[in-house]
């Protein structure tokens, strides 16, 4: 996405993002479309709007920020999502939450605070794209209850591709000219990025127990700094080391409540009993 949005302005490349990949699931589950009905469209545009929203500001704040930091700054939502659902269910976040939440907050002041305590503009858009994802994932635990996780990723992904080529043929310029590299990059983040990499969450999430789902898909952020080394040649610090690596136990924290620690205490103690015995 770094490499594309210097060539596609912002909402131009999120239409033909979102529009491939609509198009190709809507090809892959053709059958399933004749389930759509108002109950759907509605709710699968509120979703879209959300969706769209949250990566219009993730789009934007990379243009002044680093991959890397850009992939932590948006694994905040994770951290807000146990809150806004607070607000929208009444079911209030545990002390899990609270602790994940604080070491989340130290976090991001060592990733993106300035010497003098400032923010940049990318980073504070990549923020915004944080809350504006939790906001989209709540509204599909909301709004998505038994429906068919398919037929609405496909439904917001078209209203997303509809909001953005309003804005984008609105207000932005479609690039006269770019070369093989772009449009590799384009292909890339709406066959893979967006269609392929949704469909397989969704299908992983069916076997996989939450805690583990959640801490694979917090792993999206290590990832990001990886490539960003890689590929991008970004430095690290050790003050942005140590805010990556808070942002995700705080993901961590968050999302599995430590169980897998206290499972293993658990099981420990059986063993040590049923030894004396």
């Amino acid at each position: 996405m770094k490499d594309t949005v210097d060539v596609f302005p912002p909402y131009i490349l999120l239409s033909i993002r979102f529009t491939i990949a609509s198009i190709l699931l809507g090809i892959i589950f053709f059958k399933r479309l004749k389930q759509i009905n108002f109950d759907y469209v509605w709710k699968g545009a509120v979703i879209g709007l959300l969706l769209f929203l949250a990566y219009s500001t993730q789009t934007i704040g990379i243009t002044e920020t680093t991959p890397g930091k850009n992939a932590f700054l948006t694994a905040v939502y994770c951290v807000i999502v146990p809150f806004l659902f607070w607000l929208v269910d009444r079911s209030k976040p545990d002390r899990y939450n609270f602790f994940a939440a604080f070491i989340c907050i130290s976090g991001i002041g060592l990733v993106a605070l300035k010497g003098d305590f400032s923010i940049g503009y990318g980073d504070a858009f990549t923020l915004l794209g944080g809350f504006l994802f939790a906001g989209h994932m709540v509204s599909v635990a909301k709004l998505g209850k038994e429906k068919d996780p398919i037929i609405l990723t496909i439904l917001q992904f078209a209203f997303a591709a509809l909001f953005s080529w309003c804005i984008g043929l609105a207000f932005e310029k479609f690039p006269g000219s770019w070369g093989t590299d772009n449009l590799i990059g384009l292909l890339y983040l709406a066959v893979f990025a967006t269609a392929a990499a949704l469909l397989f969450q969704n299908m992983g999430q069916k076997w996989t127990h939450p805690s583990a789902a959640a801490i694979i898909l917090s792993l999206e952020s290590v990832f990001g700094v990886l490539f960003s080394i890689v590929f991008y040649g970004e430095q690290l610090t050790g003050r942005l080391t140590i805010g990556f690596l808070m942002i995700f136990i705080a993901v961590v924290v968050s999302e599995t409540k430590l169980s897998f620690i206290k499972d293993r205490l658990i099981v420990k103690k059986d063993h040590e009993k049923a030894a004396n015995e």
